[in-house]
């Protein structure tokens, strides 16, 4: 995944524009939305393979210079909570919000408050969003099994630091896998 802000060393922006449209006409690269393009990849029986929803993340990331942070079913998805992709994945930003759709897949960026983008990029912001998604009463020892198993040493001071963004219950769980994971 790349953008034209990728270039903007090698010439001007009419330059980077007009050499990325004749390779896109070229078939040498796909663009996937305004600003977004890739390397197609094909595969012998699929066919042409359409990039991760985490490329195209991090390509938003670089052409809108904002943050991002796993949401909804998306997260619990990430952590293993839930074995079900969703088709629209969400994504919370501090940048505009608007839907990007590639192939048969939607990216939706909601603007959320800047306590929630406090946590972006890091694993205890997926953590709090996926409980979020899930809700107090869904939160058992099978999911809190999952999660101790992924925080690893680096993990345990960030989540630490990280609580007072936390709705209450979900700081409790938290603490509660920081105690286990010791």
């Amino acid at each position: 995944m790349f953008t034209p802000s990728h270039f903007q060393e090698l010439g001007s922006r009419n330059a980077v524009d007009s050499t990325l449209k004749r390779l896109k006409q070229g078939g040498i690269i796909r663009q996937l939305a305004r600003g977004l393009y890739d390397y197609p990849v094909q595969h012998q029986v699929l066919g042409t393979v359409a990039p991760s929803a985490d490329a195209i993340a991090r390509a938003l990331v670089v052409r809108d210079a904002i943050r991002l942070q796993p949401a909804g079913a998306y997260a619990s998805n990430l952590l293993g909570l839930s074995d079900q992709v969703p088709a629209k994945l969400i994504f919370l930003t501090d940048g505009p919000a608007r839907k990007v759709r590639f192939g048969k897949q939607e990216i939706i960026l909601q603007r959320t408050t800047p306590r929630n983008m406090a946590t972006a990029g890091r694993k205890s912001g997926t953590i709090i969003q996926a409980m979020r998604h899930l809700g107090q009463r869904h939160v058992d020892d099978k999911v809190i099994a999952t999660l101790r198993r992924q925080i690893t040493d680096a993990d345990r001071s960030v989540i630490q630091n990280d609580l007072p963004y936390a709705p209450a219950w979900i700081a409790d769980i938290l603490r509660q896998l920081l105690k286990s994971a010791t």
